[in-house]
């Protein structure tokens, strides 16, 4: 019986969504899209998140793939940005809607075991300190370039406070995962953020990168199956 239910490893509701999505089949963005949202079927508003295996190799650091792009409507989700910022800088990104911002006090509360935020944005000016939390903080870390070290500080609070910011990054295996939407966005609002997350890792494509670089794609829902996409429509789709 024990084993019997280690092998039913997915709920009812999630083989019942399965059934509608073709395994064997690649479909074309709008199809993958409007079968995403028919297959979120919990209760909550499931987000939609979309994964590319690349034709790069990560271990090379010409073909580490990332970056930050924007979401025409946002992912969704909200999030608690600190900042680290002095003077008129620390007042920009506090009118801009920052949860928490300050300088070495902040280092200090941070230095102290406090980590109620999200993201955490540094002006230039308080980048070399960030060297004495970087190992608390880890991947969330400021630097360069993922656009957390900036001086357009009041900008870079309302893209990620509007949830339009999206940070992406390939992973060892060659994956990179973004979350483009929410399941309850209509199709044309899950469309455009999928055309600009596309449009983003085209763009950032290594020029050592070579063969094909759009290897596999799939969408998904939070709790639902995957649906995979035809690389080369969704490359049209998204303008390339």
């Amino acid at each position: 019986m024990r084993n019997q239910k280690r092998k039913n490893k997915h709920s009812g509701r999630f083989l019942e969504a399965a059934k509608l999505v073709e395994a064997d089949r690649q479909y074309d963005p709008v199809e993958a899209i409007a079968l995403v949202k028919k297959t979120a079927s919990t209760k909550f508003a499931e987000g939609v998140d979309l994964s590319m295996r690349l034709g790069v190799d990560p271990r090379k650091g010409d073909q580490n793939v990332r970056g930050i792009t924007n979401l025409p409507h946002g992912t969704g989700k909200t999030k608690k940005v600190a900042g680290l910022a002095k003077g008129d800088l620390a007042k920009e990104a506090e009118a801009a809607g920052a949860d928490h911002v300050g300088d070495e006090d902040l280092i200090t509360k941070i230095q102290g075991g406090w980590k109620d935020f999200d993201v955490i944005l540094a002006t230039n000016d308080m980048a070399p300190q960030i060297g004495k939390i970087g190992k608390i903080l880890g991947t969330r870390t400021p630097n360069k370039k993922n656009g957390t070290v900036t001086d357009t500080v009041g900008q870079a609070v309302k893209e990620i406070k509007g949830a339009t910011r999206v940070e992406y990054r390939v992973d060892k295996a060659g994956v990179i995962h973004m979350p483009i939407g929410k399941a309850n966005f209509t199709d044309e609002q899950l469309a455009d953020n999928f055309k600009a997350a596309v449009d983003a890792i085209i763009r950032t494509k290594p020029a050592s990168a070579k063969g094909r670089y759009l290897i596999s794609m799939t969408l998904s829902s939070t709790m639902g199956p995957g649906v995979r996409l035809d690389s080369s429509l969704a490359s049209k789709f998204s303008g390339h």
